[in-house]
């Protein structure tokens, strides 16, 4: 599939979809709880559909057929080894936090994904899982899936260094289920906001633990229990990140409902930068209005915490009076595909001026010209691009256009719900 976007001011209101990274939280949450769990207004897209079907490998009950309401039905702090293989197709995310899921159980689960899943190295989680007691292996040897997890996780003391925040996360999932107590120190830690997400699921179900301010040491007690709970999941800032930027590029007015700027979300940090580089920016009923301006200013931008906003802020800087610099997100080299390579090659194809750093991108005020790209089959750079359509002269076509539905499976209906000048084509 191929999206064309033609130049276009956009307009109006748009609800965005539920937050992937809350949906994915609430379904393993909800695995490992006692009890029936109900996730209110949850994500549908292929990652939370991968996370959903590898709950259930898990053990967990789950009715999804009604997309206002998913209901969990958990295995009660004691998941059930998989009796087949888990696929968890493009979802990174569902890897990692189901490794330690996993390691709750007697017997082994073998997991596997699609060939970028496949490349994701895992060794630095599958090394802190053998030290907490468990079995955690690759099938290739070279610490990426396949790789095989089982338990039991007994607890103890490691030290993890986290370039993705995942890793940590999916520790902090499991080990407050463990048969002893773990200490895990983090000498290295990117994304620090989805672990802060992390942590408030947690202690919203009464999880008991202790952490530095830094979130360089954890001291978690082992054998506690998870409680059901009902939650509704957030808007997502990631995918109104492509809006954002939409409407601060063509000078326009919108309103994204949906979004609590009181969430958890690093991605909410999107606002502010974008304020930064001029764009007017306000709450409004339950979600934020943006005007963009007349000409975006150039900034710099640590991306350290946000690594998904890249691709729209790359896109942003192109329009941007001056240099804007985005810094510190090496991470962003080890995501669905190599943001920053993917990035700089792709906006070069339309003309901007644009220079790779081995930590993020310096990019320079450009015109771009409509081109034909590569979207690389992922979903944040394949948005990203066709954003930037709508501001380069003539026609732009971006292919593996089908990877949106990876997070946001109705992002081209929503833009044209705006006005925007987006299709897809076969």
């Amino acid at each position: 599939m191929e999206l064309l976007s033609r130049p276009g001011a956009i307009h109006g209101a748009v609800t965005m979809p539920a937050s992937k990274s809350h949906t994915i939280r609430g379904l393993l949450v909800g695995t490992l709880a006692d009890g029936a769990s109900r996730l209110l207004r949850p994500l549908r897209s292929s990652d939370t559909e991968s996370c959903l079907e590898a709950c259930r490998a898990l053990g967990a009950e789950i009715n999804d057929e009604d997309d206002q309401a998913w209901t969990v039905k958990g295995a009660a702090g004691r998941p059930a080894a998989a009796d087949h293989t888990v696929d968890v197709a493009n979802s990174g995310t569902t890897l990692f936090l189901t490794m330690s899921v996993a390691a709750l159980a007697e017997g082994k689960t073998r997991f596997t994904g699609d060939d970028q899943t496949r490349r994701r190295p895992a060794g630095p989680l599958m090394e802190a899982l053998r030290g907490l007691g468990a079995t955690a292996r690759s099938l290739l040897a070279n610490g990426c899936a396949p790789l095989i997890v089982g338990g039991p996780l007994k607890g103890g003391h490691v030290s993890i260094e986290c370039p993705t925040s995942q890793y940590l996360s999916s520790l902090l999932l499991s080990c407050p289920l463990a048969r002893g107590d773990t200490l895990i120190d983090v000498p290295l830690l990117n994304e620090r906001p989805y672990v802060r997400m992390t942590l408030q699921w947690l202690q919203e179900r009464g999880i008991r633990l202790s952490y530095s301010d830094d979130l360089s040491h954890f001291e978690i007690p082992g054998a506690q229990r998870y409680t059901a709970f009902q939650r509704r999941i957030p808007g997502d800032f990631s995918s109104a990140t492509f809006f954002l930027v939409a409407a601060a590029i063509t000078a326009s007015s919108l309103l994204l409902k949906g979004l609590d700027m009181e969430d958890s979300q690093g991605d909410k940090a999107v606002a502010g930068m974008l304020e930064e580089m001029g764009c007017a920016i306000c709450a409004e009923g339950d979600g934020i209005r943006i005007q963009g301006p007349d000409a975006l200013e150039g900034a710099d931008f640590d991306l350290n915490a946000t690594p998904d906003a890249l691709p729209a802020m790359a896109v942003a800087g192109c329009f941007a009076r001056g240099t804007t610099r985005l810094i510190n997100v090496p991470q962003a080299r080890q995501k669905e595909t190599d943001r920053i390579a993917v990035m700089g090659r792709e906006l070069s194809r339309m003309g901007a001026d644009v220079e790779e750093l081995d930590d993020g991108l310096i990019v320079r005020e450009s015109k771009l010209r409509g081109a034909r790209l590569h979207g690389h089959g992922d979903h944040r750079v394949v948005m990203a691009l066709a954003v930037a359509g709508l501001r380069a002269q003539g026609a732009t076509v971006i292919d593996t256009a089908e990877s949106v539905a990876v997070t946001f499976p109705n992002f081209v209906e929503l833009m044209r719900q705006v006005g925007a000048d987006i299709t897809m084509q076969s």
